[in-house]
C-alpha cells in the first residue's frame, strides 16, 4: 500500500467537513438578463417614454398607429439584436470554457492510484503529477522533484524548482509566496519532473480561487454608454422645448388667424379641437428629436464588427468592449506570448573564438555534431527517432534548433546526470563509432570555469585563454542587456568518475544566445497604438533588466524621461506619487497580482479609459476591473472568463484591430448622429419658425412620421456598414466625460439644419420658387417639391456626413449598402408622389419639376464642401 493519500472513509470525512475542489462561478447572465440590461439605454428609455405617450394618444383617437409602431419595432431592433449578438457569443465562448476545464487528475485513494475529475479533490489528497500536468489544487510536494511554469499565476516565466517539504513544515499564515520551494499552486504547469503533492488548499480557498471571486466586483459604465447618457438629456430637453413651444406657436397662430383673440379662447370646441392637434403635432416633434434609430445603428454596426472582428482573431464576449476599446487612453499589457512570441528561440551561436552563427545550419560540420548530441543525448525527455519529445520551454527551444537534422549513426548514451540546481549543468556520457566521450551543456559562467579548449571551425581543439574566456564574458554581458540566456556546451575526452564534472579540462562546443523574442508584428501593431495616443504599460514579472531590453526592443521605451518600476518601488510610492507619474510609465517588472489592480485603479480614478491584456490568474482581477479586459486565447478559464475581448492569437496586433474596430464604431455612431440630429434639428426649427411667418403646416404630421421613420431606420443600415479605415488610428483618443456630440459635430449639424430650414423658408414664401412649379390653388406642386426636396436634402447631407474630407465617394466602395439604401430612399420618395395622395400630401411632378427638386437638394452638398473648405483652412492656419 502506498504510504501517501487517503482512505474512501477520510476522502467522505474531508468532502463533509471542508468541501471538494470546485470553484464558485461567477454569475452568468441569461439572455433575458442581457435583454433587460439593453433596455436600460438612455435612448431606449426615451424611445419607451415616447412609445407610451404615442400608444395613449392612438388609444384617445388622434395618434397615428404606423408611427407607434415604428418606435415599438426600434425598440425591439435594436435591443434584440444586441443582446442576440453578445449571448451567441457568449454561447460560444462558454462552450471553449467547458472543453478547456474538463480536466483529470490521478490521486492516491485506498493505496491505488485512481483517476478523478478536478472538482473531486479533497483536501488530503496525494495527487500524482507528471510533465504536462496542471496542478490542480494548492498544496506542498511529498515526494520527487519538479520545474513548474507558475507564468499563469505570477507572470514570471523562469521555471520554478520545486523540492520535497520536510516533516514539519506548515503552509503558514497565507502569505502569498510563489517563489517557495515547497509549495505548489493551481493553474501552474509541471514542465519537468514527477511527484506526488498533498492538497491542502483546494476550490476557492486557493490562491486561484481567491482571485476568480474578484470577478464579481460592479462594471463601471463604459465612455459610450456615458456619452449616450448626456446626450439623451440634452436631447429630451431639446425635444420637449422644442415641442411645448411649438404647440404654444401654434396655437397663438390659430388665434391670429381667428382675427379676435378673447372670441377664440372662448370659442371652447375650436379651442379644444386646435389645442388636441397642437398638442399632437409637439408630441411628435419630442418623437423626432429622439434619433430612434441610434440604439438599431449601434447593435448593427457592434454585430456587423464582431463578426469582422472573429476573422481577425478577436472574439468579442460583450458589446460594450468594441466600444470601449475604441476610447482607450491607458493600455497595462503583458509580456509573454502577447508582445514577444511566448516561446524561446536559439538566436545566435558563439565559439570559443568569438564567431558568431545566425543559424544552426551553417555551423561547422564538427559543431553541428556535438551540438546535435548534446540536445537530444544530453536531455531529461523523451528521445523518439533522434528527435526529442517533449521537454521544458529551453529543450523545446534546443530542439526547434537543430530542426530535422540527423546524425548517420546515432551514439548510445552510457549514463545520464540530470541538471540540478547546485551544479547548474547536466552531463551525459556517450559511445559510439569506436569512440567514447561525455557531453556536458549548462550555466556558462559555470562551465566555462572548467573549460582548457575550446572546437574551432575546423574541428581542432584550440588552447581556451583566460583572456578569451574574459571576452566571452563581456560578450556574455552584452547579450544578458537585450535579454538573451545563455547556454554552454561542452565535451569531456575522458571517462567520468562520480556525478560531477571535472573542475577541468572541458572543451568548449559554443554558447547558445537564447531569447523569447519580441514578435515582429508586434512592434509595429505598438507604434500604430502609441501613435493611436494610448499610452502602452508592459507589466511582467521578470526582472528588471529583461523586462527594458524586451520594452526597448518591442518600442515601449524610447524617451529618457520614461519610467521602468518594479513592484517594490511601486509598493512604496503612494497613490498621489503614482497618478502624478503615471503618464511617464513603461515598463513594471516583477510585477505582483494586486499591482495590476492597483494601478487600473488609480488611472480609472483618473479619468482615463483602461485596457488590460492578460492570460494568468493573477490577471483576472485587473482585467475584470479595467474598462476592457484583453484575455489571451491561450490563457487560463478565470483570465477568459474575465475579460471582455478574447485575443484568440495571443497577437498584439489583434488588439490594435480591437482598438481600430472600437474607433470606427464610434467614428460611425457619431457620423449617424451628425445625420440624424440635423434632420432633427431642422424639421423641429421648420414647424416653430412656421407659425410666425404665416406658413401652415410645412410639413404635415403624416410627412414628419414618413421622415423620422425612413430617416432613423434606413439610415442605421446605410451608417451601420461603415468600414474600419487605419486613419481613425491617428486620431486622438475620445476624454471619457466628454460630450460625444463636440464642437466640430455641432457646428456641422447646426449649419445643415439652418440651411434645410432656410430652403424651406424659401418653398414656401418666395414667389420666384413658387413659379418654378406648376401653379395650383392649393399650391400643391410647390408643397411636393418641399416635400420631396426635403428628402433629397438629407440623403445628399448622408454623402457629407460620412467623410470628412471634400471627396464624398471615399471608400464607397467598401460600404455598397450605404448606396444601396440612400437609392432606396430615393425610389421609395418618387413612388410617394404617385401614390401619397391627401395622406401624404403629394403629387406627381413634371420632368421640368423633379429638376428643381435635385437641383435643391444637391445645393446641400455645395454648401457644406465651402464649410469643409473654410474649416480646412482655418486648421491650417
Amino acid at each position: 500500500m502506498n504510504k501517501f493519500g487517503l482512505t474512501t472513509e477520510e476522502a467522505s470525512k474531508a468532502l463533509s467537513e471542508q468541501g471538494n475542489n470546485a470553484l464558485t462561478q461567477p454569475p452568468r447572465e441569461t439572455f433575458w438578463d442581457k435583454l433587460w440590461e439593453n433596455f436600460k439605454d438612455p435612448i431606449i428609455r426615451i424611445l419607451i417614454l415616447a412609445l407610451l405617450v404615442n400608444v395613449v394618444f392612438v388609444y384617445m383617437g388622434h395618434g397615428d398607429w404606423i408611427e407607434t409602431m415604428g418606435i415599438f419595432l426600434a425598440i425591439i431592433l435594436a435591443t434584440f439584436v444586441s443582446t442576440y449578438s453578445e449571448y451567441s457569443n457568449e454561447n460560444a465562448f462558454q462552450k471553449l470554457q467547458e472543453e478547456a476545464s474538463r480536466i483529470r487528475c490521478k490521486v492516491w485513494r485506498d493505496g491505488e492510484p485512481v483517476e478523478l475529475h478536478i472538482d473531486d479533490i479533497v483536501v488530503g489528497d496525494a495527487v500524482i503529477l507528471e510533465a504536462g500536468d496542471k496542478v490542480p489544487v494548492d498544496g506542498i510536494l511529498l515526494d520527487g522533484d519538479v520545474k513548474l511554469d507558475q507564468a499563469a499565476l505570477n507572470g514570471e516565466s523562469k521555471e520554478a524548482h520545486k523540492l520535497i517539504a520536510p516533516p514539519d513544515f506548515t503552509w503558514g499564515d497565507g502569505t502569498i509566496d510563489f517563489l517557495d520551494e515547497h509549495k505548489l499552486f493551481r493553474g501552474s504547469v509541471v514542465v519537468e519532473g514527477q511527484g506526488i503533492m498533498q492538497a491542502v488548499k483546494i476550490g476557492d480557498s486557493s490562491i486561484y480561487g481567491q482571485l476568480t471571486q474578484e470577478l464579481k466586483d460592479d462594471e463601471r459604465d463604459s465612455p459610450l454608454k456615458l456619452k449616450l447618457k448626456g446626450l439623451a438629456h440634452h436631447i429630451s430637453q431639446f425635444g420637449y422645448a422644442g415641442g411645448v413651444l411649438i404647440a404654444l406657436a401654434v396655437m397663438l397662430h390659430k388665434a391670429y388667424l381667428y382675427g379676435d383673440f378673447g372670441a377664440y379662447f372662448a370659442n371652447t370646441p375650436l379651442l379644444l379641437s386646435d389645442l388636441v392637434q397642437a398638442v399632437i403635432l409637439g408630441i411628435i416633434i419630442i418623437v423626432m428629436a429622439v434619433p430612434e434609430g441610434l440604439p438599431l445603428m449601434i447593435a448593427i454596426v457592434s454585430s456587423l464588427n464582431m463578426k469582422k472582428m472573429l476573422r481577425d482573431n478577436v472574439l468579442v464576449r460583450k458589446l460594450v468592449g468594441i466600444e470601449t476599446a475604441g476610447s482607450l487612453n491607458l493600455l497595462f499589457t503583458d509580456k509573454t506570448g502577447t508582445i514577444t512570441k511566448g516561446k524561446l528561440e536559439v538566436v545566435r551561436f558563439i565559439t570559443g573564438d568569438r564567431q558568431e552563427y545566425p543559424a544552426f545550419d551553417v555551423l561547422p560540420a564538427k559543431l553541428k555534431a556535438f551540438t546535435y548530441q548534446n540536445v537530444v543525448l544530453n536531455t531529461s525527455a523523451a528521445v523518439s527517432d533522434g528527435a526529442m519529445v517533449g521537454g521544458n520551454m529551453t529543450e523545446r527551444a534546443l530542439s526547434n534548433y537543430v530542426g530535422s537534422y540527423r546524425m548517420e549513426e546515432m551514439l548510445h548514451r552510457d549514463k545520464f546526470i540530470p541538471f540540478n540546481s547546485a551544479n547548474k549543468y547536466s552531463w551525459a556520457a556517450v559511445s559510439g563509432n569506436s569512440e567514447r566521450y561525455c557531453l556536458a551543456k549548462g550555466a556558462p559562467e559555470k562551465l566555462i570555469l572548467q573549460t582548457s579548449h575550446y572546437w574551432d571551425a575546423e574541428g581542432n581543439r584550440q588552447p581556451l585563454t583566460e583572456e578569451m574566456k574574459k571576452t566571452l564574458d563581456d560578450r556574455m554581458l552584452e547579450l544578458a542587456a537585450d535579454a538573451i540566456r545563455m547556454l554552454a556546451l561542452c565535451t569531456y575526452e575522458s571517462d567520468i568518475e562520480g556525478d560531477e564534472l571535472p573542475a577541468g579540462g572541458l572543451t568548449l562546443v559554443g554558447i547558445l544566445g537564447i531569447r523569447d523574442e519580441v514578435r515582429p508584428e508586434a512592434i509595429e501593431a505598438i507604434a500604430e497604438v502609441q501613435d493611436a495616443g494610448v499610452q502602452i504599460v508592459m507589466i511582467t514579472g521578470d526582472r528588471r533588466e529583461t523586462a527594458v531590453a524586451i520594452a526597448k526592443d518591442a518600442g515601449l521605451l524610447q524617451r529618457p524621461n520614461e519610467l521602468v518600476w518594479t513592484s517594490a518601488e511601486l509598493a512604496e510610492m503612494s497613490d498621489e506619487q503614482v497618478k502624478l507619474e503615471l503618464h511617464k510609465l513603461r515598463v513594471v517588472a516583477r510585477a505582483l497580482p494586486m499591482d495590476k489592480s492597483r494601478l487600473v485603479r488609480l488611472a480609472q480614478e483618473m479619468n482615463l479609459v483602461v485596457g488590460m491584456t492578460g492570460d494568468g490568474v493573477n490577471d483576472s482581477p485587473a482585467l475584470k476591473k479595467a474598462d476592457v479586459g484583453f484575455a489571451m486565447g491561450s490563457g487560463t478559464e478565470v483570465a477568459k472568463e474575465a475579460g471582455d475581448i478574447v485575443i484568440l492569437d495571443d497577437n498584439f496586433l489583434s488588439i490594435k484591430q480591437a482598438i481600430l474596430y472600437g474607433r470606427t464604431i464610434y467614428n460611425s455612431i457619431c457620423k449617424f448622429i451628425v445625420f440624424q440630429l440635423t434632420i432633427n434639428f431642422s424639421a423641429v426649427a421648420i414647424n416653430f419658425i412656421a407659425p410666425f411667418i404665416g406658413i401652415d403646416k410645412p410639413l404635415t404630421i403624416t410627412q414628419i412620421l414618413w421622415i423620422n421613420l425612413v430617416m432613423d431606420t434606413l439610415a442605421a443600415l446605410a451608417f451601420g456598414g461603415e468600414p474600419a479605415l487605419e486613419k481613425y488610428l491617428r486620431e486622438k483618443p475620445k476624454d471619457r466625460s466628454a460630450p460625444i456630440v463636440s464642437k466640430k459635430m455641432l457646428s456641422t449639424i447646426t449649419m445643415g439644419g439652418v440651411y434645410m430650414t432656410f430652403i424651406a423658408i424659401l418653398f414656401y414664401k418666395s414667389s420666384y420658387v413658387d413659379h418654378l412649379f406648376r401653379n395650383a390653388p392649393d399650391h400643391i406642386y410647390t408643397y411636393t417639391g418641399f416635400f420631396c426636396t426635403y428628402i433629397f436634402m438629407a440623403v445628399a447631407n448622408g454623402f457629407n456626413v460620412r467623410v470628412s474630407g471634400l471627396n464624398l465617394l471615399e471608400h464607397i466602395d467598401k460600404n455598397k449598402g450605404f448606396l444601396n439604401v440612400m437609392a432606396l430612399i430615393v425610389a421609395i420618395q418618387v413612388l410617394l408622389t404617385y401614390v401619397g395622395g391627401r395622406i401624404l400630401r403629394t403629387t406627381p411632378l413634371n420632368l421640368h419639376e423633379w429638376s428643381v427638386v435635385v437641383l435643391f437638394g444637391l445645393s446641400i452638398i455645395v454648401v457644406d464642401l465651402l464649410r469643409k473648405s473654410v474649416c480646412q483652412m482655418l486648421e491650417k492656419k
